[in-house]
This record gives C-alpha cells, structure tokens and sequence, in this order.
C-alpha cells in the first residue's frame, strides 16, 4: 500500500470546525499508511526565546481563518470507496512529539469546577522527548503519553459547520487517552470519502481533563485509513490490544452512561451472540466505565471490556 505525508500549513488546515463541504487536501486508499503532522493554540500560547515554534503554526497564525473556540485540525482526507453506512476504521500505529513545549489553560467560567476559577491561568510546559517527561511549574516530572485528543470524520452535511469542541457521532474531539499507538478507532461514516481530519495533540492527559486542556502541544502520528463496508455502525468505538471500547458523549454524564452502556450491549450481542439481559449482566460484572472528559460541553464515558473475557476474541 502507499504511504503519504500530509504536512500542517495553511493549504492541508482548517482552524474551528468540521464540515461536509470542506474540500479534500489528500485522497488515499483504504489501507493505505498515512504520516500526518499537526500543530495547536493560537498565538497566545507562544512560548518564550528557546523552544522550538513549528514555522507552519506562525503561518497558520498569520493567514488562516480562525473559527473559536476551535482546534487546528489538518485534513480533510478522502479515503477511496468509503460511503454513508461504512465504517472507517482508523488504525493509530505511531504518535511523537513535534515541538519540546506544549500548554496547559485554566479559564474562569470553564473546566469542571466552571465557578471556582476567577483568573486565567495559562502555562507553558517543557517537553523531554528523550526521557518523555514534561516538567510542570513545581518540578514534577510527569510523565508523556501523547495521543490526539481530535480525530473525526466529516459529520452529516446537514449539520454544516460544527465546531470542533463538541465531541459527536462523527468522533471529533473525543478527548480519550486510550487512544494511543496499538489502538484502532471505529467511525461511522457520513459522506462519500469519510474526510478523514485530526488535531488536538495530548502529550498527558488524565480521564476528565478537568482543568479544560491536557497538555496541548504538535504531534505527528501514523496512520492507516481501512474502509468497512456496509456496516451500518452509527456512533464511534474502539479497540486495543487488550480491551473493546464503547463511547458515550451528551451534556448530561448520566445519558453519556446510558448511551456507552446500550452500545456495549450491542456490541455484546453481535460479537458474542448475548441476549440484552446477559448481555447487561456481563456489563455490570466485567466492564469499566470510565469518564473520559468533562469539559468539551458534551461529556464523555468510555466502557472497557477485557477481551480476556470474551470467548469470540478476534
């Protein structure tokens, strides 16, 4: 299969939103590889003299359209023979760093605790892609586990623009670490050429990132891009080498658990062949579900189910 290298600037970008109409920077071939690099923040994230600044992120800064709030995202892709009713499967194979610096916000009226917050706070962290350690102000190496917090389809064309914070059935700003090198994500499909985008590089995030940001920071990730047909799946799940994953997002945490657990019902019933009711009792005996985030309007709860307990393990 091919491999391409989609590079960040203001002709492979779009700043703010996902939308149907968004004209394809790279067309590709199911299963081909894909190498795409992305930057983050605007220019009030800037760091000081002696860390590295992407020149496209500069340039970016300078010419392209800003929709806020928003994510830098690079894309969109066409993928071959993909059409409304498949699935895109999103094999992640690689994510590093493409800068020693990412950024952390606190914004009044924002985050999980939105009222107790009266100033902003915004701060730059130093990156060690060596060691993979940040060091945050009070000098705690944290450790570095980069993923991107954005990877989405085009939505419905109905929908036009859409901002890229809300996480939705086309995935979008999913915000889930899991997500990393080894896992696939699972996307249903809206329009011809599933336009493919991604953004919002994490190199550390915990379940919840409630402060509103991980740290932010440009990655470059490696991808392949699978076309399934016929499908039918209607909202975005996942898959590691050790666990299935169903999503849930919703301003209310309590629809985002409904929403995470009737998928994983479903999933149960077409993988293993379990009725609802045994299906709901392997849930509540054998599944984590988790918080993913609480800050992007729409929430997030993501169930994980060992495949160490599933008898169909693929």
């Amino acid at each position: 299969m091919a491999h391409h290298h989609l590079k960040a600037g203001v002709d492979t970008c779009r700043w703010g939103l996902f939308d149907a109409a968004y004209a394809p920077v790279l067309r590709v071939a199911s299963g081909d590889r894909l190498t795409v690099d992305t930057v983050s923040g605007g220019p009030e994230v800037l760091p000081g003299p002696g860390f590295h600044v992407p020149p496209e992120l500069l340039d970016i800064h300078e010419r392209l359209p800003r929709h806020l709030p928003g994510h830098i995202l690079t894309g969109p892709v066409f993928v071959d023979g993909a059409e409304p009713g498949d699935t895109l499967e999103v094999r992640i194979l690689d994510v590093r760093l493409r800068q020693d610096w990412g950024y952390n916000f606190i914004r009044p009226l924002a985050g999980t605790l939105p009222d107790e917050f009266d100033s902003v706070r915004r701060i730059n962290i130093p990156l060690n892609a060596a060691a993979m350690t940040g060091r945050l102000p009070w000098g705690l190496d944290l450790p570095l586990h980069p993923f991107f917090g954005v990877m989405g389809v085009a939505p419905p064309v109905h929908w036009r623009g859409i901002s890229t914070i809300v996480p939705r059935a086309h995935g979008g700003n999913l915000d889930n670490k899991e997500l990393g090198p080894g896992a696939s994500l699972f996307l249903p499909v809206h329009v011809s050429g599933a336009l493919f985008s991604c953004g919002d590089g994490h190199a550390a995030q915990g379940d919840g990132e409630v402060c509103t940001t991980a740290i932010e920071t440009a990655l470059q990730g490696d991808f392949e891009l699978i076309v399934h047909k016929g499908t039918g799946l209607r909202y975005p799940r996942a898959e590691t080498a050790t666990h299935l994953i169903t999503m849930g997002m919703d301003p209310s945490l309590d629809q985002c658990m409904a929403i995470a657990l009737r998928d994983m019902i479903r999933l149960l019933g077409e993988r293993e062949g379990l009725s609802r009711e045994d299906a709901y009792t392997l849930c509540s005996l054998a599944v984590d579900f988790r918080i993913t985030q609480t800050v992007n309007v729409h929430r997030g709860v993501h169930g994980m189910l060992p495949k160490s307990v599933l008898r169909n393990v693929r």
